[in-house]
Protein backbone atom coordinates (compact mmCIF):
# COMPACT_ATOMS: atom_id res chain seq x y z
CA UNK A 1 0.00 0.00 0.00
CA UNK A 2 0.99 3.60 -0.40
CA UNK A 3 2.32 5.30 2.63
CA UNK A 4 4.38 8.67 3.23
CA UNK A 5 6.74 7.67 5.45
CA UNK A 6 9.46 10.07 7.35
CA UNK A 7 12.83 8.63 6.52
CA UNK A 8 15.29 11.02 8.42
CA UNK A 9 14.15 14.39 11.02
CA UNK A 10 13.86 17.61 9.22
CA UNK A 11 13.41 15.82 5.96
CA UNK A 12 10.03 16.29 3.59
CA UNK A 13 7.71 13.15 3.67
CA UNK A 14 8.02 10.33 1.38
CA UNK A 15 5.41 8.37 -0.78
CA UNK A 16 6.23 4.87 -0.91
CA UNK A 17 4.77 1.20 -1.16
CA UNK A 18 5.27 -0.14 2.32
CA UNK A 19 3.59 -3.35 3.82
CA UNK A 20 0.01 -3.64 4.73
CA UNK A 21 -0.47 -3.75 8.52
CA UNK A 22 -0.58 -6.82 10.30
CA UNK A 23 -3.36 -6.88 12.80
CA UNK A 24 -3.54 -8.68 16.06
CA UNK A 25 -6.63 -10.29 17.82
CA UNK A 26 -7.71 -7.08 19.62
CA UNK A 27 -7.13 -5.15 16.47
CA UNK A 28 -9.01 -3.17 13.52
CA UNK A 29 -8.18 -2.95 10.11
CA UNK A 30 -9.32 0.75 8.86
CA UNK A 31 -8.90 2.00 5.34
CA UNK A 32 -8.18 5.82 5.55
CA UNK A 33 -10.98 8.27 4.00
CA UNK A 34 -9.29 11.45 6.05
CA UNK A 35 -6.66 12.45 8.26
CA UNK A 36 -5.96 15.22 10.29
CA UNK A 37 -2.99 17.00 10.38
CA UNK A 38 -1.42 18.21 13.40
CA UNK A 39 1.42 20.14 14.74
CA UNK A 40 2.73 16.44 16.87
CA UNK A 41 3.46 15.33 13.35
CA UNK A 42 5.69 18.37 12.67
CA UNK A 43 7.38 18.04 15.88
CA UNK A 44 8.13 14.31 15.51
CA UNK A 45 9.17 15.53 11.60
CA UNK A 46 12.08 17.87 13.29
CA UNK A 47 13.15 15.69 15.22
CA UNK A 48 11.84 18.12 18.26
CA UNK A 49 10.07 15.16 20.07
CA UNK A 50 12.67 12.57 19.52
CA UNK A 51 13.93 12.49 23.28
CA UNK A 52 10.40 11.55 24.48
CA UNK A 53 9.74 9.36 21.40
CA UNK A 54 12.21 8.22 20.47
CA UNK A 55 10.74 6.57 16.90
CA UNK A 56 12.95 4.23 14.93
CA UNK A 57 13.34 5.52 11.43
CA UNK A 58 11.63 5.17 8.64
CA UNK A 59 8.43 5.58 10.09
CA UNK A 60 4.91 6.45 8.65
CA UNK A 61 3.31 9.56 10.18
CA UNK A 62 -0.31 10.65 11.00
CA UNK A 63 -1.97 10.41 14.47
CA UNK A 64 -5.75 10.77 13.17
CA UNK A 65 -8.23 9.27 11.14
CA UNK A 66 -11.34 8.75 9.59
CA UNK A 67 -12.44 5.67 7.70
CA UNK A 68 -14.40 2.39 7.13
CA UNK A 69 -13.16 -1.35 9.16
CA UNK A 70 -11.70 -3.52 6.32
CA UNK A 71 -11.04 -6.26 8.72
CA UNK A 72 -11.05 -7.51 12.42
CA UNK A 73 -8.65 -9.28 15.09
CA UNK A 74 -10.73 -12.75 16.26
CA UNK A 75 -11.30 -11.22 19.32
CA UNK A 76 -12.69 -7.82 18.71
CA UNK A 77 -16.87 -7.67 19.48
CA UNK A 78 -17.35 -3.87 19.25
CA UNK A 79 -17.08 -3.42 15.37
CA UNK A 80 -17.55 -5.10 12.38
CA UNK A 81 -16.61 -4.60 8.56
CA UNK A 82 -17.94 -2.21 7.11
CA UNK A 83 -18.41 0.27 10.30
CA UNK A 84 -17.66 4.08 9.80
CA UNK A 85 -14.97 4.90 12.38
CA UNK A 86 -12.64 7.34 14.03
CA UNK A 87 -9.39 7.60 15.92
CA UNK A 88 -6.34 8.84 17.50
CA UNK A 89 -4.77 5.70 16.63
CA UNK A 90 -2.15 5.11 19.99
CA UNK A 91 1.31 6.66 20.14
CA UNK A 92 3.24 3.24 19.21
CA UNK A 93 0.92 2.77 16.53
CA UNK A 94 1.30 5.92 14.60
CA UNK A 95 0.66 6.12 10.88
CA UNK A 96 -2.52 7.46 9.26
CA UNK A 97 -0.95 9.27 6.37
CA UNK A 98 -1.37 5.82 4.17
CA UNK A 99 -3.92 3.77 2.47
CA UNK A 100 -4.98 1.80 5.96
CA UNK A 101 -3.65 1.29 9.40
CA UNK A 102 -4.48 -1.06 12.42
CA UNK A 103 -5.81 0.06 15.79
CA UNK A 104 -6.33 -1.52 18.39
CA UNK A 105 -10.23 -1.85 19.34
CA UNK A 106 -10.29 0.41 22.60
CA UNK A 107 -8.49 2.94 20.80
CA UNK A 108 -11.40 3.36 17.99
CA UNK A 109 -15.18 5.02 18.06
CA UNK A 110 -18.20 5.21 15.99
CA UNK A 111 -17.32 8.61 13.85
CA UNK A 112 -20.34 11.11 14.46
CA UNK A 113 -23.36 10.20 12.26
CA UNK A 114 -23.97 14.21 11.44
CA UNK A 115 -20.79 15.13 10.04
CA UNK A 116 -18.79 14.34 6.88
CA UNK A 117 -15.69 11.94 7.18
CA UNK A 118 -13.56 15.02 6.25
CA UNK A 119 -15.01 16.46 9.77
CA UNK A 120 -14.91 13.18 11.73
CA UNK A 121 -11.10 13.13 10.79
CA UNK A 122 -10.13 16.56 11.54
CA UNK A 123 -11.41 15.73 15.33
CA UNK A 124 -9.47 12.87 17.52
CA UNK A 125 -6.46 14.45 17.96
CA UNK A 126 -7.77 18.11 19.36
CA UNK A 127 -11.24 16.84 20.77
CA UNK A 128 -9.37 14.39 22.86
CA UNK A 129 -6.65 17.18 24.29
CA UNK A 130 -9.55 19.61 24.83
CA UNK A 131 -11.10 16.43 27.07
CA UNK A 132 -8.51 15.45 28.59
CA UNK A 133 -7.44 18.69 30.06
CA UNK A 134 -11.04 20.33 30.31
CA UNK A 135 -12.47 17.47 31.96
CA UNK A 136 -10.21 14.68 33.03
CA UNK A 137 -7.60 16.89 34.56
CA UNK A 138 -9.34 20.25 35.58
CA UNK A 139 -12.56 18.81 35.81
CA UNK A 140 -13.91 22.17 34.87
CA UNK A 141 -17.02 23.36 36.82
CA UNK A 142 -19.92 25.74 35.70
CA UNK A 143 -18.93 29.39 37.02
CA UNK A 144 -15.19 29.31 36.66
CA UNK A 145 -13.80 31.05 34.02
CA UNK A 146 -11.23 29.73 31.50
CA UNK A 147 -8.50 30.77 29.41
CA UNK A 148 -7.92 29.28 26.32
CA UNK A 149 -4.69 30.36 24.06
CA UNK A 150 -5.08 30.15 20.47
CA UNK A 151 -8.57 29.86 20.04
CA UNK A 152 -8.81 29.59 16.29
CA UNK A 153 -6.55 27.02 15.97
CA UNK A 154 -6.81 23.14 15.98
CA UNK A 155 -7.36 22.67 19.76
CA UNK A 156 -8.79 25.76 20.30
CA UNK A 157 -11.56 25.58 18.51
CA UNK A 158 -13.22 22.54 20.52
CA UNK A 159 -11.98 23.63 23.27
CA UNK A 160 -14.24 26.78 23.33
CA UNK A 161 -16.95 25.00 22.55
CA UNK A 162 -16.37 22.04 25.41
CA UNK A 163 -15.74 24.74 27.80
CA UNK A 164 -19.08 26.39 26.96
CA UNK A 165 -20.66 23.35 27.57
CA UNK A 166 -19.43 22.70 31.31
CA UNK A 167 -20.46 25.78 32.21
CA UNK A 168 -17.73 28.17 32.20
CA UNK A 169 -16.86 31.74 31.16
CA UNK A 170 -14.20 31.25 28.71
CA UNK A 171 -11.39 33.80 27.37
CA UNK A 172 -9.68 33.37 24.49
CA UNK A 173 -6.42 35.07 22.74
CA UNK A 174 -6.44 35.21 18.51
CA UNK A 175 -6.47 37.63 15.59
CA UNK A 176 -8.76 39.98 15.95
CA UNK A 177 -10.25 39.13 12.59
CA UNK A 178 -11.10 35.71 13.90
CA UNK A 179 -13.55 37.73 16.82
CA UNK A 180 -16.79 37.32 15.45
CA UNK A 181 -15.83 33.26 14.49
CA UNK A 182 -14.74 32.63 17.76
CA UNK A 183 -17.83 34.52 19.99
CA UNK A 184 -20.18 32.12 17.65
CA UNK A 185 -18.22 29.10 18.79
CA UNK A 186 -19.13 30.55 22.13
CA UNK A 187 -16.17 32.66 23.62
CA UNK A 188 -16.98 35.44 25.90
CA UNK A 189 -14.44 37.54 25.78
CA UNK A 190 -11.42 37.08 22.50
CA UNK A 191 -8.39 39.46 23.34
CA UNK A 192 -6.27 39.98 20.26
CA UNK A 193 -3.18 39.09 20.69
CA UNK A 194 -1.44 41.65 18.51
CA UNK A 195 -2.86 44.60 20.52
CA UNK A 196 -3.44 43.87 24.06
CA UNK A 197 -1.87 42.38 26.22
CA UNK A 198 -3.92 39.50 27.92
CA UNK A 199 -2.19 39.63 31.19
CA UNK A 200 -3.18 43.03 32.29
CA UNK A 201 -7.05 42.17 30.41
CA UNK A 202 -6.97 39.13 32.69
CA UNK A 203 -7.81 37.94 36.65
CA UNK A 204 -8.57 35.25 38.77
CA UNK A 205 -9.09 32.77 35.99
CA UNK A 206 -9.10 28.93 37.42
CA UNK A 207 -7.80 27.69 34.43
CA UNK A 208 -5.36 28.02 31.71
CA UNK A 209 -5.09 25.84 28.28
CA UNK A 210 -1.44 26.85 27.03
CA UNK A 211 -0.64 25.52 23.80
CA UNK A 212 2.44 28.58 23.34
CA UNK A 213 4.80 27.60 25.80
CA UNK A 214 7.56 30.08 26.51
CA UNK A 215 6.37 33.92 27.75
CA UNK A 216 2.89 32.97 26.87
CA UNK A 217 2.97 30.30 29.87
CA UNK A 218 5.00 32.48 32.00
CA UNK A 219 2.22 35.12 31.63
CA UNK A 220 -0.20 32.82 32.24
CA UNK A 221 0.34 31.99 35.36
CA UNK A 222 -0.10 35.50 36.57
CA UNK A 223 -3.92 35.31 35.63
CA UNK A 224 -4.68 32.45 37.77
CA UNK A 225 -6.45 33.04 40.90
CA UNK A 226 -4.87 31.34 43.99
CA UNK A 227 -5.00 27.14 42.91
CA UNK A 228 -5.64 27.91 39.68
CA UNK A 229 -3.96 25.46 37.40
CA UNK A 230 -2.15 25.93 33.66
CA UNK A 231 -2.16 23.04 31.56
CA UNK A 232 0.49 23.32 28.89
CA UNK A 233 0.54 20.99 25.52
CA UNK A 234 3.34 22.64 23.94
CA UNK A 235 5.65 21.86 27.15
CA UNK A 236 7.99 21.66 29.00
CA UNK A 237 7.09 18.51 29.73
CA UNK A 238 7.09 17.90 33.52
CA UNK A 239 8.75 14.83 36.23
CA UNK A 240 4.99 13.41 36.25
CA UNK A 241 4.85 12.82 32.35
CA UNK A 242 7.74 11.76 32.35
CA UNK A 243 7.67 9.00 35.21
CA UNK A 244 3.78 8.13 33.59
CA UNK A 245 5.58 7.78 30.46
CA UNK A 246 7.99 5.60 31.87
CA UNK A 247 11.06 7.75 30.35
CA UNK A 248 14.68 6.44 31.33
CA UNK A 249 16.10 8.00 34.71
CA UNK A 250 18.25 10.51 32.34
CA UNK A 251 15.93 11.71 30.38
CA UNK A 252 13.57 12.25 33.85
CA UNK A 253 16.22 14.21 35.14
CA UNK A 254 16.68 16.30 32.46
CA UNK A 255 12.71 16.99 31.64
CA UNK A 256 12.92 17.98 35.56
CA UNK A 257 15.19 20.85 34.50
CA UNK A 258 13.62 21.98 31.73
CA UNK A 259 10.10 22.29 33.68
CA UNK A 260 12.13 23.17 36.77
CA UNK A 261 11.82 27.52 35.83
CA UNK A 262 7.75 27.65 35.70
CA UNK A 263 7.32 25.15 37.79
CA UNK A 264 9.07 27.50 40.87
CA UNK A 265 6.76 30.30 39.38
CA UNK A 266 3.83 28.24 39.72
CA UNK A 267 4.76 27.47 43.19
CA UNK A 268 5.55 31.07 44.30
CA UNK A 269 2.48 32.51 42.65
CA UNK A 270 0.12 29.57 44.82
CA UNK A 271 -0.90 28.11 41.17
CA UNK A 272 0.14 24.26 39.42
CA UNK A 273 1.53 23.84 36.26
CA UNK A 274 0.70 20.29 34.32
CA UNK A 275 1.77 19.26 30.67
CA UNK A 276 -0.48 17.38 29.39
CA UNK A 277 0.78 14.81 26.68
CA UNK A 278 -2.90 13.13 25.10
CA UNK A 279 -3.53 9.78 25.10
CA UNK A 280 -6.18 7.49 22.60
CA UNK A 281 -9.22 6.60 24.52
CA UNK A 282 -11.94 5.49 22.41
CA UNK A 283 -14.21 5.67 25.15
CA UNK A 284 -13.66 9.46 25.31
CA UNK A 285 -14.31 9.60 21.53
CA UNK A 286 -17.50 8.35 22.10
CA UNK A 287 -19.05 10.51 24.24
CA UNK A 288 -17.09 13.09 21.59
CA UNK A 289 -19.04 12.23 19.38
CA UNK A 290 -22.20 12.45 21.22
CA UNK A 291 -21.42 15.79 21.84
CA UNK A 292 -21.02 16.85 18.16
CA UNK A 293 -24.03 14.64 17.34
CA UNK A 294 -26.32 16.76 19.32
CA UNK A 295 -24.98 20.11 17.93
CA UNK A 296 -22.53 21.12 21.32
CA UNK A 297 -19.66 20.74 19.51
CA UNK A 298 -19.15 21.19 15.60
CA UNK A 299 -15.74 20.74 13.79
CA UNK A 300 -14.18 23.27 11.94
CA UNK A 301 -11.96 22.38 8.78
CA UNK A 302 -10.02 25.06 8.10
CA UNK A 303 -8.15 23.38 4.47
CA UNK A 304 -8.28 20.50 3.02
CA UNK A 305 -5.13 18.42 0.82
CA UNK A 306 -5.37 15.39 -1.39
CA UNK A 307 -2.92 12.44 -0.19
CA UNK A 308 -0.47 13.17 -2.45
CA UNK A 309 0.24 16.83 -1.30
CA UNK A 310 0.24 15.18 2.35
CA UNK A 311 3.93 16.64 2.60
CA UNK A 312 2.97 20.31 2.05
CA UNK A 313 -0.27 19.66 4.14
CA UNK A 314 2.65 18.84 6.83
CA UNK A 315 4.96 21.89 5.90
CA UNK A 316 2.22 24.12 5.96
CA UNK A 317 1.19 23.89 9.30
CA UNK A 318 4.23 26.34 10.66
CA UNK A 319 2.84 28.54 8.57
CA UNK A 320 -0.20 29.58 10.25
CA UNK A 321 -3.31 31.12 8.99
CA UNK A 322 -5.72 28.55 9.12
CA UNK A 323 -9.15 28.07 11.38
CA UNK A 324 -9.14 25.09 13.06
CA UNK A 325 -7.83 22.16 11.30
CA UNK A 326 -5.79 20.95 8.26
CA UNK A 327 -7.41 17.29 6.71
CA UNK A 328 -5.81 15.33 4.37
CA UNK A 329 -8.81 13.97 2.11
CA UNK A 330 -7.91 10.05 0.50
CA UNK A 331 -9.27 8.92 -3.38
CA UNK A 332 -11.74 6.50 -3.80
CA UNK A 333 -11.48 2.89 -3.15
CA UNK A 334 -11.39 2.05 -6.35
CA UNK A 335 -8.81 4.23 -7.38
CA UNK A 336 -6.29 2.87 -4.76
CA UNK A 337 -3.64 0.50 -4.64
CA UNK A 338 -4.70 -3.25 -4.07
Amino acid sequence: MKAFVLTGYKRPLELRDVPEPTIGEHDVLVRVDAAGVNQLDDKIRTGEFKQILPYSLPITLGHDVAGTVVDIGNKVQSFAVGDEVYARVGTDRIGTFAERVAVADTDLAPRPTTITTVEAGSLPLIALTAWQVLVEQANVQPGQKVLIHAGAGGVGTVAIQLAKHLGATVATTASASSADFLYDLGADLVIDYRADDFETALSGYDLVLDSLGGENLEKSLRVLKPGGKAIGIAGPPDPTFAREAGLNPVLRLAIGVLSRKIRKQAIKLGVTYQFLFMHADGDQLRRIAALVDDGTIRPVVGVTYPFDETPHAVNALGQGGVRGKTVITFPTDESRTA
